[in-house]
């Protein structure tokens, strides 16, 4: 053996043979399932490092519970329908497929090269027709069970990209999630699904995931979701015939409205301004709101005009004049609030700056309010100003106006969620298209499921401007309504994206199944998902849409889980110079030259030790070039140990016992931090230890050390896999290290038989004592105090106090 290994000969040869003996195909025998999954990839033509972290992860998870025993499944695929491939076509005249599928080959390549322990006969693209014809299988189905629908609404309308957004992919700062443009309002008629049908299950079963998933993750889910428990209240508007509903968590206030304030996008408020020749004043409202980040509401500058109309105050028939505020989103409630200036501050702002009456109608116990109010009193205390209702307290007034509400036919207690249903409609080519036609005679039809699937047509142009390329396609536009055999034209939006990847696990289950999206059997023997690993990014969408997703496929009784994944890891962001990597920034790092100089195990290897998986890592050219040599440390290992073995006499039994101790904590640290906590930097450090001390082991080549040589390259198959494989062949073991069994850790080499104690006085090393763990202080005191080495260094001295650390250090203090 040489010093330094050579990983461009060591990689390939072991690629080669798992790939001849299958070794990371799922079984179907009775071994424990296990199902591993890291969020498939967007096939945008080049794996980058947060791509590297996050298989990573994944492959060591999956390598160690096939050395548990476990019978595992390991899928990738790609989720290959979206915009840029589109963008593609339109910028260098080829078609999106034909772009794609290139990218696939090559990123399939990079994931090959890393070693990534993937079972590839499960391999799909969701813009395989086999796949996308069961997302219009699914469609039909919610369309039966009323969870689809249609119809005209203002939606968000990104111009760059030429597509309608749901509101999930609309930033905060009211930016498209994709290309950062300004997004703006359009009224189309759109498919939705009717995600807010389960609004309460999703948020009921963050129950399920509690301690399983990231916190931080259910709360975002939680907000956005957005449950919210109070009362409609309706609004009879003055010199009108209609009626406006508004919904408040806060009804035990309503005698102290005095405005109510609408969403720049109420209906509405575009209707009054129409009338009232201020639609320049609205539309300026409009961008204002998009502009401002949803988080910083409180504290941004309110603005708003009044329409000109009043509404009449259902509790004592007063008239309120109706605001339009850019403060009042359209995507809570109703889109329209009743203001409270005196118990709220946003509405307190707003009336001040307006002039607008500010009445108090909650008293807290004790010190009444100083009047006028300088600011919003938000907190409980007793009604007054309230009519019959004076006097009680405003938590137990909160029922009690919203049944006298319904007694009188002006409102209800109810629950609002901001949830709105997803929109799915897509103006785009590069798509599931969505099998739905429309006849003149009959309406809407939906495709037969015999005529599944409905395939995008190949006569399309795209130059990235007007109508969807599928509506400029005759072939695909006019077919006949297999209703009355009349006309019909075929409906030419594709849909959203994220329904590809809202079930794409189970489908991994049954990946070649031409019958059916996937047979139940093998579906529920592997779900739900173990471990799920993917960017936080995704928490209000991809997470929350194949959450629905699972919960409806259920219903249909196609599965029996109730949730998808059952464990969540959630994995940090790559950066360098403290920024996200980005092309734009300059400030890439590629993978592929990384795997050129130095192999993908070094490159595995410091990404999952330089930092913890959910934290940042910060790229660190030094800390790979550590990784590389600590690699090369262990080849020359066991090179050492191979040299030692026929030659060197064994240790001391001490040595023997401290290495086997090392070895078996190791084992244990290990096991622990890939199999339950997933800290795979901490559980690398165990073994660099247990490396330290072999180096540093006399009787390197003897038993003892054998067996911890060999535990070496086991505890390290999961991370650095070639290497590893490579070193079981060179130390003559049978087999392949990544199909060893797992080692045990044995607890009598857990506990010590002993233990050393430092012993200092004044603070300064003075001995060490070898005694058995667990003595006692007085014991400890006295075995010091009568150490040679300390009776002399305290003869003629005085002892003030002995301090006792158990097992670990005496410090005698001298007066």
């Amino acid at each position: 053996m040489k010093d330094v290994y050579n990983p461009k000969a060591v990689e390939p040869k072991w690629q080669a043979e798992w790939q001849k003996r299958k070794s990371f195909a799922a079984g179907d025998d009775h071994r424990p399932r296990y199902y591993a999954l890291e969020m498939f990839p967007y096939p945008s033509g080049n794996l980058h490092m947060g791509h590297v972290r996050n298989y990573s992860i994944g492959d060591v998870v999956a390598r160690y519970h096939r050395m548990k025993g476990e019978n595992v499944l390991h899928p990738i695929g790609w989720d290959a329908f979206g915009l840029p491939a589109e963008n593609a076509a339109i910028k260098n005249k080829v078609h999106p497929e034909k772009w794609t599928r290139q990218n696939i080959a090559v990123m399939r390549g990079q994931l090959q090269a890393l070693g990534i322990s993937y079972d590839w006969d499960r391999e799909f693209a969701t813009c395989d027709t086999e796949y996308y014809r069961w997302n219009q299988w699914f469609f039909l189905k919610f369309y039966e069970k009323g969870l689809v629908y249609k119809k005209k609404a203002a939606v968000n309308w990104c111009p760059v990209d030429q597509t309608v957004l749901a509101n999930e992919q609309v930033s905060s700062e009211g930016r498209c999630w994709r290309c950062d443009s300004l997004v703006e309002t359009k009224e189309l008629a759109q498919w939705f699904i009717k995600i807010t049908d389960y609004a309460e299950q999703l948020l009921k079963d963050h129950d399920q995931l509690r301690g399983k998933w990231p916190e931080e993750v259910l709360t975002m889910q939680a907000h956005w979701i957005g449950k919210s428990e109070g009362a409609e209240v309706i609004f009879p508007l003055q010199g009108r015939s209609d009626k406006l509903t508004v919904f408040t968590t806060r009804p035990d206030t309503l005698f102290g409205a005095t405005f109510l304030a609408l969403a720049p996008e109420h209906p509405l408020a575009r209707e009054l301004v129409d009338k009232n020749g201020k639609s320049k004043e609205l539309d300026g409202l409009v961008t204002i709101q998009r502009a401002r980040k949803r988080d910083r509401q409180e504290t941004a500058d309110k603005n708003g005009f009044f329409l000109g109309v009043q509404a009449i105050n259902p509790v004592n028939q007063k008239p309120v004049p109706i605001w339009v505020a850019d403060y009042v989103l359209m995507e809570y409630g109703t889109g329209a609030i009743m203001a409270v200036p005196a118990h709220d501050q946003r509405d307190f702002e707003f009336a001040t700056k307006y002039k607008i009456p500010i009445i108090q109608v909650i008293q807290p116990s004790g010190t009444p309010l100083t009047l006028p109010l300088r600011e919003a009193y938000e907190d409980e205390g007793s009604l007054i100003n309230s009519g019959e209702f004076n006097g009680i307290p405003s938590n137990e007034s909160k029922r009690k106006v919203a049944e006298w509400l319904q007694q009188q036919g002006a409102g209800k207690a109810t629950v609002t969620y901001k949830l709105r249903d997803w929109l799915v409609s897509r103006q785009r080519y590069w798509g599931t298209p969505i099998p739905m036609m429309t006849c003149s005679s009959c309406g809407l039809v939906p495709v037969p499921e015999k005529d599944l699937p409905v395939v995008l047509p190949t006569d399309v142009k795209f130059t990235g401007t007007g109508e969807s390329p599928l509506a400029q396609s005759a072939s695909f536009v006019n077919v006949t309504c297999p209703k009355c055999k009349g006309k019909a034209r075929r409906e030419t939006d594709t849909m959203d994206t994220f329904v590809d990847s809202s079930w794409y696990f189970a489908r991994y289950t049954d990946p070649k199944n031409g019958q059916a999206c996937f047979d139940s059997a093998p579906a529920n023997a592997w779900l739900p998902v173990n471990q799920y690993i993917g960017g936080i990014e995704h928490a209000t969408m991809h997470l929350i849409y194949s959450r629905f997703w699972h919960k409806v496929m259920r219903d249909l009784g196609l599965v029996k889980s109730n949730e998808p994944f059952d464990q969540l890891l959630t994995q940090g962001m790559v950066t360098l110079g403290g920024s996200a990597m980005s092309k734009s920034r300059g400030n890439v790092v590629d993978p592929n030259a990384i795997i050129e100089k130095y192999g993908a195990d070094t490159a595995r290897l410091f990404i999952l030790f330089a930092a913890p998986p959910e934290k940042q890592l910060e790229w660190n050219d030094d800390a790979v070039e550590g990784q590389w040599r600590f690699l090369n440390r262990v080849w020359r290992l066991v090179k050492n140990y191979l040299e030692k073995n026929t030659q060197g006499a064994a240790a001391p039994e001490e040595n023997q016992k401290a290495l086997r101790r090392k070895m078996h904590w190791a084992i244990q640290k290990v096991t622990h931090d890939f199999g339950t906590d997933i800290q795979i930097n901490t559980a690398i450090a165990a073994v660099m230890e247990l490396v330290n001390q072999l180096y540093g082991y006399e009787g390197l080549g003897d038993a003892a050390s054998g067996e911890a040589v060999r535990t070496v390259v086991q505890l390290l198959s999961p991370a650095a896999p070639h290497l590893m494989e490579e070193l079981w062949q060179t130390l003559g073991l049978p087999g392949l290290a990544s199909e060893s069994p797992w080692p045990q850790a044995d607890p009598q080499w857990l506990t010590a038989d002993s233990v050393e104690i430092v012993v200092q006085i004044n603070g300064k090393l003075r001995s060490r004592l070898v005694l058995a763990p667990g003595a006692s202080k007085d014991v400890l005191e006295r075995e010091a105090l009568k150490d040679p080495k300390v009776q002399i260094a305290l003869a003629g001295k005085s002892v003030g106090k002995v301090i006792v650390v158990p097992d670990k250090l005496i410090n005698i203090v001298i007066r």
